[in-house]
């Protein structure tokens, strides 16, 4: 009996590499259509010596599933799914066959599909878009320097929906985070010495693997056997991370390294932290004067903060905005 199959693949996927079953749809069907024999999978198809007929798809997926069905009642008819997913075209195929008194088997054949994180391939190709010739003029003039208060505001935004404890809040906080790690990557790519989110990726992956010896596979028996504990995992990426260094002046330097820009309270504790994973003793006084520094800092903190707060509201009452408002708009 003649059967219209249905191909469905992810555009976030090469078009070549298509699952066995999806293969030999396409080489055993009398005919192969698609809405364009320009797209990605129906040229791969061509490449791969198998005619493809371009169909008109304007014509809306109601009369496109008719037009399918049709040339399916006397031959064994594969479409060619577009990136797009084709909307509507499956429902529009089962309320014609259904229709019918005699029609044509159907199938849905998955030819390829997303792995986890096939949306990231989306994110990298939307800014891409931008940062390229006849994108976003805003974004294709920002640099390193002028993204960064914006990489800071998207941190504290980020801690705000974790206390907040919105989950969905915090997915799209996370969001605005990904966006400055991808915004910078994009940016280093022009350079003639950068880097691109290949390499971040790759740096990053790299870290894990190696400060993670009793998970991945290249671990030896002995490391992995040893570490059975959240405070070994810790101790051992110390370990790791110290070999890494080899004798760089922070292992001797508690403040090396700690960002000159992070909140006083943080490096505060980073330090402390440090001086505990190597046993050095700190000066109870000296400490005392620290938490006493650090309260006084969080005191004018507030202070600005509260002080802040009037002016917007002076401003807002006296008929203008604030800048962060205009930013917002």
């Amino acid at each position: 009996m003649p059967r219209l199959t249905l191909l469905a693949t992810s555009p976030r996927v090469a078009p070549g590499l298509l699952s066995r079953d999806a293969w030999q749809v396409l080489d055993s069907a009398a005919l192969r259509l698609a809405a364009s024999t320009d797209d990605p999978l129906p040229r791969a198809c061509v490449e791969a010596g198998l005619e493809v007929e371009p169909v008109d798809v304007s014509i809306g997926p109601a009369a496109l599933a008719r037009h399918l069905v049709d040339r399916a009642v006397g031959a064994d008819v594969t479409w060619v799914g577009s990136d797009d997913g084709d909307p509507g075209l499956s429902d529009a195929v089962a309320a014609e066959v259904s229709s019918r008194t005699d029609p044509p088997d159907v199938e849905i054949v998955l030819g390829s599909w997303d792995v986890a994180g096939a949306r990231l391939l989306d994110v990298v190709a939307a800014m891409d878009r931008l940062r390229s010739p006849g994108g976003c003029p805003w974004d294709a003039e920002q640099t390193h320097e002028s993204l960064a208060p914006y990489l800071v505001e998207e941190a504290y935004e980020t801690l705000d929906a974790i206390v907040a404890g919105d989950a969905h809040h915090l997915a799209e906080e996370l969001g605005d985070v990904l966006l400055q790690v991808v915004f910078h990557a994009r940016v280093a790519a022009e350079s003639q010495d950068g880097f691109d989110i290949d390499d971040v990726a790759g740096h990053l992956v790299d870290k894990l693997v190696r400060r993670h010896p009793h998970v991945f596979a290249d671990a030896d028996v002995e490391s992995a056997a040893e570490v059975v504990s959240p405070d070994q995992v810790e101790a051992a990426w110390e370990r790791i991370k110290a070999d890494e260094r080899g004798g760089r002046p922070e292992d001797t330097d508690l403040m090396h390294g700690v960002p000159a820009h992070l909140p006083v309270a943080l490096a505060a504790d980073k330090v402390a932290a440090r001086a505990r994973r190597r046993g050095l003793v700190t000066d109870t006084a000296v400490e005392a004067e620290l938490e006493r520094a650090i309260a006084d800092l969080a005191a004018a903190e507030e202070h600005a903060r509260e002080t802040l707060r009037v002016l917007a509201l002076s401003a807002r009452r006296a008929g203008g905005e604030t800048e962060a408002e205009r930013d917002d708009g």
